[in-house]
């Protein structure tokens, strides 16, 4: 039986920086915008977490000299 190679690439969405895009479709287009979009978020969320947390440990250490 020959894998539905339509349905694997909808269940595990990737992006990869840089890598041709003009052989995606416009949905799939608008599906990676949005993969993308949602990713951008996470990392943000989670760089608010980290500030948080720096900020807390700052407050009872003290502020670092420098960052690296």
């Amino acid at each position: 039986m020959s894998p539905d190679w339509d349905e694997a690439r909808k269940t595990e969405p990737s992006h990869r920086v840089g890598e041709d895009l003009s052989r995606l479709s416009v949905a799939e287009l608008r599906e990676r915008l949005d993969l993308l979009a949602r990713e951008k978020l996470r990392i943000e969320d989670e760089m608010k977490r980290k500030d948080r947390s720096l900020a807390e440990a700052e407050g009872v250490f003290g502020a670092r000299g420098g960052e690296a």
